[in-house]
């Protein structure tokens, strides 16, 4: 059919109807596929928020397992929504609150754990002030809980909320008690200055996506304005490739010609967001530092077969990271001082299997989409 012409169609003719396509073998192999990549690419700690409505009991121990497997480390929620119906609404809350509680008896006094948990929300758009109360009854239950959750992600968001609350998207969110120091939102491409400051005050995470808002054609995050007010901006890639260097190019050049600026997003902002302030979130879920080299740090590292044609300084390594190295130059990499790729050669994950069969499942999977959607 016509290609989708705006992000709510993206998300009913796609997303929605490949989401319900998911059983257990595609939540696995979904997940294993990712894991490779991450690997290849030099991408140690991943932060997930998943669905798949017609399989949520024991989603998240399915991809615990594999991230297990691969000898990688992750923050996992599963996406509460409406749009399944009060049953699966209330199967989503209980997937959360079970895979925290799970995890948090398992990292109890272990400075190697390797899993975390967060409480996932898919939108305000998705989700009516009933079901919010709910999720943040229980998070609060829990305690010291933060929400990861998709936010004013284009217009759409912000003329539902508008229009069926009459607040604006992060407003709603605010008053809901979902914004805190421990919570994610991401995208959030639709604000205004007063939901920055709303952001900003309640030190929420803000993560940027570049190459999935370019694709979705959803608008750009005032990521400048929100560094320069010292916000907690993060970079992420909301299912793209797991090479964070490509993604690191893609939000230096979007903001230059976004804002017609070639001073927008200099280097060393990229590198410090992607860098400093993705760690500083991560020690949030995990005992041991990261995103640095350190006596008592996480051994977490990677080696790349680059080789710099021009002088390599402190003062211009932002620069030989975004313009000279991509993922494909990752030759080892390193998780909590284990080996997991050497040479190119992974050691804990067979790519080959894992692609055969993955094939296989997808083939199944987009059966089950063609049959759901009515073709």
């Amino acid at each position: 059919g016509p290609a989708p012409k705006d992000f709510p169609e993206i998300l009913r003719r796609l997303w929605w109807t490949l989401d319900m396509a998911l059983d257990d073998d595609g939540v696995l192999s979904s997940a294993l596929v990712c894991l490779v990549d991450a690997i290849r690419n030099g991408t140690t700690t991943l932060f997930d928020h998943h669905a798949s409505p017609v399989h949520i009991d024991g989603s998240l121990d399915i991809i615990a397992g594999a991230v297990e497997a691969a000898g990688l480390r992750a923050v996992l929620c599963y996406e509460v929504t409406d749009r399944n119906g009060p049953e699966g609404a209330a199967a989503g809350i209980a997937e959360n609150v079970r895979y925290i509680k799970q995890q948090r008896a398992r990292s109890a006094g272990n400075d190697q754990a390797m899993l975390s948990g967060l409480f996932g929300l898919h939108a305000s758009l998705s989700l009516s002030d009933e079901t919010l109360a709910q999720c943040v009854a229980e998070a609060e239950a829990l305690g010291d809980v933060g929400f990861h959750v998709h936010a004013a992600e284009g217009p759409a968001d912000q003329e539902d909320s508008l229009a069926r609350y009459g607040v604006r998207t992060i407003d709603r969110l605010r008053a809901r008690g979902v914004l805190n120091p421990r919570s994610i939102v991401a995208h959030v491409t639709a604000i205004d200055g007063w939901e920055m400051a709303a952001l900003r005050k309640s030190r929420t995470w803000v993560t940027h996506q570049p190459r999935s808002n370019m694709n979705n054609a959803v608008g750009v995050a005032d990521l400048p304005a929100m560094l320069r007010g010292d916000m907690p901006v993060l970079l992420g890639n909301d299912g793209f490739s797991n090479d964070m260097f490509t993604e690191m190019k893609t939000a230096y050049l979007l903001h230059k010609v976004w804002r017609n600026d070639p001073r927008a997003m200099p280097g060393n902002q990229v590198i410090d967001m992607a860098y400093r302030h993705n760690a500083r979130l991560a020690a949030q879920h995990f005992p041991l530092p990261l995103g640095e080299i350190s006596v008592g740090a996480a051994a977490d590292l990677i080696l790349l077969d680059y080789y710099p044609t021009t002088p390599m300084t402190a003062d211009n390594l932002p620069w030989h990271i975004l313009f000279g190295v991509s993922g494909s130059h990752v030759t080892h990499t390193m998780a909590a001082g284990r080996w997991l790729m050497k040479q190119r050669e992974l050691l804990t994950l067979d790519e080959a299997t894992i692609t055969a069969h993955s094939r296989k499942v997808a083939a199944a999977t987009w059966q089950r989409f063609w049959e759901l959607s009515g073709k």
